[in-house]
């Protein structure tokens, strides 16, 4: 199975707009981030996790031809705005887009995205087909089991995903210790961390080294990164060798 980091930014993405910051003049391309997404392969199953801004980018960047289907994190704007870009993907493949995410994420889905689901959509409309799932069921796409695993994001439920040892979170601040066991053994995480300082919502960057030295897994990636969090280069010579922080385009294998 390979993982493809579509996105490692936050809401805003890095650089922010108007931003003069270090990290956003840096010409390292390590620097550049855009809204979190990553890609699960396995054959020719292609997975997205989460549709934001930069969906279309990202999809292009990562030369997607075919895309199975996209598995919702949480109903905020980076992380679902992008989704009226399957439209390509529903003209290659000529089937609606299998969308799946809690009844509170789809529902948001259906409000914001209104004209899809109108009686009689204009054409060219894009085709979803919405998939109800909770954190008490795992689920299958094409063959692969899916583990949702519910975090806390402030006060706002979250589903982070366990494939086989692969687990991905983003957006979490606490998470239950009944959650926390379905996460036990994933030998590969990936999990944010906002920046150094503390927040209400995010980890921190010290709050999510302390939560994998917990864990244990055996290689963790660092994801959701803003600007304040500082230069690529400088803040992986912080980190412990089994962590490391994500970058747009980084693959991979499980």
């Amino acid at each position: 199975m390979k993982i493809t980091f579509l996105g490692t930014g936050t809401s805003q993405g890095v650089p922010i707009i108007g931003c003069e910051c270090a990290v956003c003049l840096s010409a390292d391309p390590k620097d550049k981030r855009l809204r979190t997404s990553i890609l699960i392969s396995e054959g020719d199953v292609n997975i997205a996790v989460d549709a934001g801004p930069d969906f279309r980018q990202q999809m292009l960047n990562a030369r997607v031809k075919n895309l199975d289907a996209i598995l919702l994190t949480h109903e905020h704007n980076d992380h679902i705005i992008g989704l009226d870009d399957v439209r390509p993907f529903n003209f290659r493949q000529w089937k609606n887009m299998p969308l799946f995410g809690t009844e509170q994420v789809l529902s948001e889905v259906k409000t914001r995205f209104a004209y899809i689901f109108d009686h009689n959509p204009y054409p060219g409309a894009p085709m979803i087909e919405l998939h109800p799932i909770s954190k008490e069921n795992i689920f299958r796409v094409k063959g692969i089991d899916i583990t949702p695993v519910e975090v806390i994001h402030g006060n706002w439920p979250v589903l982070a995903f366990r494939v086989k040892d692969f687990t991905y979170i983003t957006d979490m601040k606490t998470i239950s210790e009944a959650e926390k066991e379905k996460i036990t053994g994933t030998k590969i995480l990936v999990l944010n961390a906002l920046h150094l300082e503390k927040h209400h919502s995010h980890l921190s960057l010290y709050e999510a080294l302390d939560f994998i030295e917990k864990l244990k897994p055996e290689q963790a990636y660092l994801t959701h990164i803003g600007h304040r969090m500082g230069l690529h280069a400088e803040v992986s010579q912080l980190l412990p060798s089994n962590v490391a922080l994500a970058h747009d385009g980084l693959e991979i294998t499980c």
